[in-house]
């Protein structure tokens, strides 16, 4: 099983991005020497008193320059807010500046409103956001020298490294993004952190709906991860309790109140569930997913495996957001030796 991480840059209790990007680089070197395959950084927006990740077009150009061998990406950039040209030409760039290190994972949200019409360079409308399966395509087609002779964009360059280009993912949390990602013939992650019930359904979309791109953009076979909320430690019930900032954080969010966020404590935690959460079962069938599941490396290791087979990927990319940074750095070191691997 190959493991890869996304990293929010949680911005540290009386500290400021500098600090929460200092630490995200540290936990990027450390998956670099676990042997992690990726690094994804992920896009929000008016989360500023707890994550630092709004551009990770800027942060992936800093994490590359801080390591060596690792893959650097995005998870993901929000195309809704963007011009599919500009993110072409910035992933571009970022692959001239580390070639062959770079993903670039494309999706869509949307979040607070004011921050999405502040995103907005037409202010006319308030949606923001075209077709979302023409605008992936429209970027991968710039990537790729796509466009046929007699489009309008086929004459456009971009800066480019020698041999490369960025590896084009669709990330998303709905057999729709599925669908996209099988037609455009792109690998497909699929966020069960955010909505684990689809998560089968999603990936049979997938491979029902994929056909090789037509100008070579991806995989010749179906080719998904699997992203998960995962708190590692060294007993189920200590893995159970770390993963309380995780319930709690969410159930903030699903009820509105994200003016109590960021939570900075366990105790904190587990004050707003009433109780520490009951460590993960050992076994989840379809269907029964949970949006974060927990563990020691052996039970991890399980349902890992589990989950993994019941959607037919072999690459997990987790997230969690673990009050302390130790213990982070300690279930990233779990994990690591959870699913056996190797040392870059």
């Amino acid at each position: 099983m190959e493991l890869s991480l996304v990293d929010l840059a949680p911005i540290p209790e009386g500290g400021s991005a500098t600090e929460a990007f200092e630490r995200t680089v540290e936990r990027a070197q450390q998956a670099e020497r676990l042997g992690y395959s990726r690094f994804w950084v992920a896009e929000h927006h008016d989360f500023t008193d707890s994550i630092a990740s709004t551009t990770p077009e800027v942060l992936i150009a800093h994490v590359a320059a801080n390591t060596s061998d690792i893959r650097v990406g995005s998870g993901t950039v929000l195309l809704n807010h963007y011009s599919p040209y500009k993110v072409a030409e910035t992933f571009s760039v970022l692959d001239a500046l580390a070639p062959g290190r770079i993903d670039l994972g494309l999706g869509r949200a949307t979040g607070n409103p004011v921050s999405d019409f502040a995103l907005q360079q037409d202010r006319s409308r308030r949606r923001s956001g075209g077709d979302h399966a023409d605008e992936i395509n429209e970027v991968t087609a710039h990537l790729h020298d796509g466009f046929p002779d007699d489009h309008q964009f086929s004459d456009l360059q971009l800066p480019r490294s020698r041999d490369s280009v960025p590896e084009v993912w669709v990330l998303g949390s709905s057999p729709s993004s599925a669908k996209i990602a099988g037609r455009l013939g792109l690998p497909y992650c699929f966020a069960a952190f955010i909505r684990p019930e689809p998560a089968v359904r999603a990936f049979e979309t997938y491979r029902e709906h994929f056909q090789p791109s037509s100008f070579g953009a991806g995989p010749d076979d179906p080719y998904g991860m699997l992203a998960l909320n995962v708190t590692c430690a060294d007993t189920d019930e200590e893995a159970a309790r770390l993963r309380a900032t995780t319930e709690a954080s969410s159930r903030l969010l699903r009820s509105g109140r994200t003016d109590q966020l960021p939570i900075r404590s366990i105790e904190e935690a587990i004050d707003e569930l009433g109780t520490v959460p009951d460590p993960t079962p050992t076994s989840i069938g379809p269907g029964e997913w949970p949006r974060a599941i927990s563990g020691s490396p052996e039970t991890v290791r399980d349902l890992l495996e589990e989950l993994t087979a019941q959607v037919g990927v072999d690459e997990v990319v987790v997230q969690n957001q673990i009050a302390d940074p130790e213990d982070t750095r300690r279930s990233h070191e779990l994990l690591a030796d959870a699913a056996d691997l190797s040392p870059w």
